[in-house]
């Protein structure tokens, strides 16, 4: 993808969301995120499908992501793919302004007659706004990139694991015990011994 083309991914003209939206597809580099080494190791560039709603100067955004990432294992330290994919729900509010889709209506089942558009576009950004990690943007463009580089790195597993069975490491020699046992000796189990107290009654 050439560099503009990102850049219109990650910093969307805030007037190119019409009433039916906008919806933007391509893919996005470690770098373009913002992501280190230490946040997340990228094995190629994520794709990414965004939906974008707007109503006044709140903007609902949806979406996946996905790709791969390179984790180390806990146990036995070593370096494996892990599989990235998940749902993208944030909502951004302008900055320094009281976002109408923070008020919540009580919700109908019967549909307004003669509902405008934008109407409906408002509904559905309120709707899709509940539970949804709020944001803020300022300027005539929206900056997607924290949103997403924040959401990757809370997908991280808190302890990452190559696999569920993982045996790990050796104790002793630092063996690697996936590969078969090593040669320390079987420690024996210790026995313990129960004393039992004859009372006289």
């Amino acid at each position: 993808m050439q560099a503009g083309a990102t850049m219109e991914l990650l910093t969307p003209l805030v007037t190119d969301i019409t009433a039916e939206g906008l919806s933007l597809v391509g893919e996005v580099t470690a770098e373009e995120l913002g992501l280190t080494e230490d946040d997340a190791a990228l094995r190629e560039p994520l794709s990414v499908s965004l939906d974008l709603m707007k109503a006044d100067d709140m903007i609902a955004v949806t979406g996946v992501l996905e790709g791969t990432v390179i984790r180390q294992c806990v146990r036995c330290l070593k370096e494996y793919e892990d599989a990235l994919a998940f749902s993208v729900h944030a909502a951004f509010a302008r900055e320094g302004k009281q976002a109408k889709g923070t008020i919540r209506q009580p919700k109908t089942t019967e549909p307004r007659k003669g509902r405008s558009a934008s109407a409906k576009a408002e509904a559905e950004v309120e709707e899709e706004n509940e539970g949804d990690d709020r944001y803020f943007y300022q300027g005539d463009h929206v900056e997607l990139a924290p949103m997403l580089r924040e959401h990757i790195i809370l997908a991280a597993p808190m302890q990452p694991l190559c696999r569920v069975d993982c045996a790990g490491l050796c104790a002793r020699c630092g063996e690697d015990l996936n590969e078969g046992l090593c040669q320390c000796p079987v420690e024996q189990p210790v026995t313990a011994i129960r004393v039992i107290r004859n009372t006289k009654h």
